[in-house]
C-alpha cells in the first residue's frame, strides 16, 4: 500500500514536471525563453522541451499581422482649421526578442507614434489639401513608424486614415461652395448646350441655303439650256422650212403658188390690224397688191440663190 502511494507521488511529480518542461508553440508565434531571469531563446511554431525550473516562457507573440485602432485627436492644419481624425494601423512583429526587450507595449508606443506624426503631417497643410493627399499623409507616417519602431522588432506594413472631420461651420462653408460649384457648372452646361444649338441651327441654315442655291443654280441651267434647246430647233425648223419653200419656189408653178399664198397671208394681217386699231395709217400703193407680192416672191428667190 505504502509503495503505491510512493509509485503515485512519482507521477504526479512526473506529470508536474511534464507540464513545466513541455511547450506547444502554435502556428505563427514565437515564445521568449528566460533562463534564470535572463534571455535564452526563442522556441518557433512546434514542441519543445524546457530545462525544469530554470527555463521560463516570460513572453508570447503573434506573427501575424495586427490591426489595432489608432484613436481621433484633433489636429490643427496649417490654414488653422481644427479636424477630428482617426485611423488604422497595421504592423507585426519580425524580432520576438526585441519586441520583448525593445520597449514595454509596442502596440501602444505604436499608435501614440502614429497620432503624433498624424499630427505633424496634417500642420504643414491646409484643408483642401487634407482629403486630396490621404496617400501622401499615409505613406509618410508608414515612413516615420518604420523607421522609428525598427529597434522594438516591428514592422510597420500600412496605415489608413479612416475619418476626417471638420468643424460644423466648416461644412457648412464647404457645402455652400459645392454648391455654388454644381450651380456654376448648370450654367456652363446650359450655356454650351445653347451654343451647340445655335451653331446647328446656323449650320443647318446654312447648308439650307447652299442647296436652295444649288438647285436654284440648276433650274436656271435646264431653263437656259431648254431655251437655247428650243431656239435651235425653232432655227432647224425655220430653215427647213425656208429650204422646203425655196425648193417648192424652184419647182413649176411654185412662183405662183407662193405668190397666192404670201398675197392671201397679207390680206389676212392687214385685216386683224384693222380690228385692233381704231386709227390705221394706209399704204399709198394698198390697191397695189400684185406689186407687194412681187416684191415679196423677188425676196424669197434672193433668199434661195443665196442659201
Amino acid at each position: 500500500m505504502q509503495s503505491l502511494i510512493v509509485t503515485g507521488v512519482i507521477l504526479v511529480a512526473v506529470l508536474i514536471i511534464l507540464m513545466k518542461t513541455a511547450r506547444i508553440v502554435p502556428q505563427k508565434e514565437a515564445h521568449v525563453v528566460e533562463r534564470l531571469g535572463k534571455y535564452s531563446k526563442t522556441l518557433e511554431a512546434g514542441f519543445h522541451i524546457l530545462v525544469p525550473f530554470l527555463d521560463k516562457v516570460s513572453y508570447k507573440h503573434s506573427l501575424k499581422e495586427i490591426a489595432t485602432d489608432v484613436a481621433p485627436q484633433t489636429c490643427i492644419t496649417k490654414d488653422n482649421i481644427a479636424v477630428e481624425i482617426d485611423g488604422i494601423l497595421y504592423f507585426q512583429v519580425l524580432d520576438p526578442r526585441k519586441a520583448s526587450y525593445g520597449i514595454d507595449n509596442y502596440r501602444y508606443a505604436a499608435t501614440q507614434l502614429a497620432q503624433t506624426t498624424l499630427r505633424s503631417e496634417i500642420g504643414k497643410m491646409e484643408l483642401d489639401k487634407t482629403f486630396e493627399e490621404r496617400e501622401t499623409i499615409n505613406a509618410n507616417i508608414i515612413e516615420a513608424i518604420d523607421k522609428a519602431s525598427e529597434p522594438w522588432g516591428l514592422k510597420i506594413t500600412r496605415y489608413e486614415i479612416r475619418n476626417i472631420e471638420p468643424p460644423q461651420s466648416v461644412k457648412d462653408a464647404l457645402e455652400k461652395q459645392m454648391r455654388a460649384e454644381r450651380e456654376r457648372r448648370a450654367v456652363v452646361a446650359k450655356s454650351e448646350g445653347d451654343r451647340e444649338a445655335k451653331v446647328n441651327v446656323s449650320m443647318g441654315e446654312k447648308q439650307e441655303a447652299i442647296n436652295w442655291s444649288e438647285g436654284e443654280k440648276m433650274k436656271r441651267i435646264n431653263e437656259a439650256e431648254g431655251r437655247a434647246r428650243e431656239i435651235e430647233l425653232v432655227a432647224i425648223a425655220t430653215a427647213e422650212g425656208l429650204k422646203r419653200v425655196s425648193e417648192a419656189i424652184s419647182l413649176p408653178g411654185g412662183r405662183d403658188a407662193v405668190s397666192l399664198r404670201v398675197a392671201e397671208q397679207w390680206v389676212k394681217e392687214f385685216g386683224n390690224l384693222a380690228k385692233q386699231n381704231n386709227t390705221m395709217i394706209i399704204p399709198s400703193n394698198l390697191a397695189d397688191i400684185s406689186g407687194t407680192v412681187a416684191s415679196l416672191t423677188k425676196v424669197f428667190e434672193e433668199t434661195r440663190r443665196t442659201s
